[in-house]
């Protein structure tokens, strides 16, 4: 098994450089842990291919409005684990396309349990990207509008 944290380090975060290093430390020369940042050349092709590839999308953030990466995990059939904060809930639905969690040891049980239950993972999976599909596409929002202003239409 391997680590792979990767994304953008945000410049509107002055204590993010502090925790990268705090991370990176920590990690040492472990062979199977992996920080990759913008600051290393990462961008949106290589986060893609990671997520692509991934079995588990983790977002565990203390703070977070839509969380784009879990919509794009969720999208890419993959179950995903999220703080219970903010946006988050709004997208995944706890045990169904994935797990809300209030803890680090929350979510390293929920690592677990996916990693060893493929099938339920891969499920949780399908129904993620249902989910998008049905909740969060351009279209559904249009077709959702044009059923609004025909309603309003009939009632003027």
């Amino acid at each position: 098994m391997q680590l792979v944290m990767a994304g953008s380090m945000a410049t509107d975060d002055p204590e993010g450089i502090e925790y990268y290093e705090k991370t990176k430390s920590h990690a040492g020369e472990d062979p199977d842990i992996f920080l990759l940042t913008n600051l290393d050349g990462v961008g949106n092709k290589e986060i893609n291919a990671f997520q692509v590839t991934s079995d588990i999308i983790i977002q565990k953030s203390i703070r977070e409005g839509f969380g784009l990466t879990v919509t794009e995990g969720l999208w890419k059939s993959k179950p995903v684990i999220g703080g219970n904060v903010g946006g988050i809930p709004i997208q995944i639905i706890n045990g169904v396309n994935g797990f809300l969690v209030n803890n680090v040891n929350e979510c390293a049980k929920k690592i677990i349990f996916l990693l060893e239950n493929p099938n339920i993972s891969k499920r949780m999976g399908e129904k993620a990207k249902e989910h998008v599909r049905n909740n969060f596409l351009i279209t559904e929002h249009l077709y959702n509008y044009l059923k609004l202003f025909e309603h309003l239409l009939k009632t003027v």
